[in-house]
This record gives C-alpha cells, structure tokens and sequence, in this order.
C-alpha cells in the first residue's frame, strides 16, 4: 500500500520577484563580505549558509544577518596542500561528524575539514575526480558527480572506489 502526500501547492504558484542577498553583493573579490565565483552551497538547520568560493578557493561560511562571512576551509591560496584548495565547486555539511565534505575540483580530490575551532587542513576521502555536484543521504552515502567521467558514483565513507549509479557510458 503506497501513500501519497501533495503540499499545499496552489495552481498558480508565484515567485517574489524581489530577493535578498544573503552573502556578498559587494563586487567580485576576496575580502570577508565577496565572492569570486560561488558555486554550491549548503543551508544548516540554523541557516548557517557554507558557500565553495570557487575562486577565491575557500569554503566560506555566513551566518543569518551576518554581513561578513568567515573563512573555514582553504582561504590559504590556491594550492594542493591540505590546508588549501583549488577551485572547490561543492560542499555540505556532514552533521554527525560536524565537518565540511568538499568537492576540491581542481586538485581532483574529495576532502573533509572539521568545523571544530583549530581544524586547519582537510583530509582526503576520494581522489582522482573531478567531482562536481555533491549530496549526502539518510544512511550517509555521499553521491558525487564526476564530469571528467560523466557518471554519478554513490561512496560510502572511507570507500576510495565508489558504486556507479548514473552514467558512466561516456558523452553523450
């Protein structure tokens, strides 16, 4: 027997044509209150905002009503030490280990970074992926898309190989 639920969604659903910035809107650049390229982003439950600064190549953090975020990972130039990173493209956060999972893309890497005070480099889970899109489910499971490879892989923690799930069969 299935279930379904529909929300409360009317017919003619409408959009606010006017948002709000919530972080940056302060030019291109690389002090506290800019962004240079953001690309994913990950809302806590506290509307913690943690933004990959692609270019600026720092993993950003803005809480509600702030009007400068917080570096909390890489923010040391671009590089391939672990207290660095190049062009990162994702992150989310891992609430059962309290740490950052990071799409490093152009050092082709995975890294998780611990948001307890004192944390000052990541540590490697993947490598060799230029991964691009990242999502975590219910079990854990982290899904990572790899446009080098055009494919999907599903990785359980501490697993370097992964589980193809989508693609995988070249461009196309």
């Amino acid at each position: 027997m299935f279930i379904v639920v529909f929300p409360n969604i009317p017919v003619d659903p409408r959009w606010k044509q006017n948002g709000t910035t919530v972080a940056g809107g302060h030019g291109q650049g690389n002090a506290t209150n800019q962004l240079n390229q953001p690309l994913g982003l990950f809302v806590d439950d506290h509307q913690t905002m943690v933004i990959a600064d692609r270019r600026n190549h720092r993993i950003i953090q803005w809480k509600k009503g702030d009007t400068d975020g917080q570096v909390v990972a890489g923010g040391n130039g671009q590089g391939n030490r672990l207290d660095q990173l190049n062009g990162p493209t994702n992150v989310l956060i891992d609430k059962e280990t309290d740490s950052l999972i990071i799409c490093d893309w152009e050092n082709r890497r995975v890294v998780r970074w611990s948001r307890r005070s004192g944390t000052t480099q990541g540590e490697i889970l993947i490598d060799n992926i230029f991964g691009y899109g990242l999502a975590m489910d219910d079990h854990r499971y982290l899904y990572i898309s790899d446009i080098d490879k055009h494919e999907v892989k599903r990785y359980q923690i501490g697993d370097k190989n992964g589980t193809l799930v989508a693609g995988g069969n070249g461009k196309g």
